[in-house]
């Protein structure tokens, strides 16, 4: 069984950065197997698709986030990270790190962003972005 930590959440001004980190614990190679994603959950909201990265380090975002966020992975620590940059009030929400099952190598958007394709989720990390 995978356990998936986040951290790296917190308070920023419209307009600043914020990094955050996911770090996978548990047997072997599932990391490196799987497809990993960030989706995030507002006040009120339903949990939504962020940013996902597959096998071969292919990326996909969703639209609100294009251009300012970006996902990375790196499999020897076994950690995914997302850079957002250029934060709005609007990106406020519990950010989750997300673990596909195995998977194959080239991942789709429609795969990454279906939360039915996770099996593993973290615990979230808070987001809060003031005006």
């Amino acid at each position: 069984q995978v356990q998936l930590v986040e951290s790296g959440g917190g308070l920023v001004q419209a307009g600043g950065s914020l990094r955050l980190s996911c770090v996978a614990s548990g047997s072997g190679r599932t990391f490196s197997e799987a497809a990993m994603g960030w989706f995030r959950q507002a006040p009120g909201k339903e949990r939504e698709f962020a940013a996902g990265i597959d096998r071969s380090g292919g990326t996909f975002y969703a639209d609100s986030v294009k251009g300012r966020f970006t996902i990375s992975r790196d499999n020897a620590k076994k950690t995914v990270s997302l850079q957002m940059n250029g934060l709005k009030p609007d990106d406020t929400a519990v950010y989750y790190c997300g673990k596909t099952r195995r998977t194959a190598f080239y991942g789709t958007f429609d795969y990454l962003a279906s939360q039915n394709s996770y099996d593993s989720w973290g615990q979230g990390t808070q987001v809060t972005v003031s005006s």
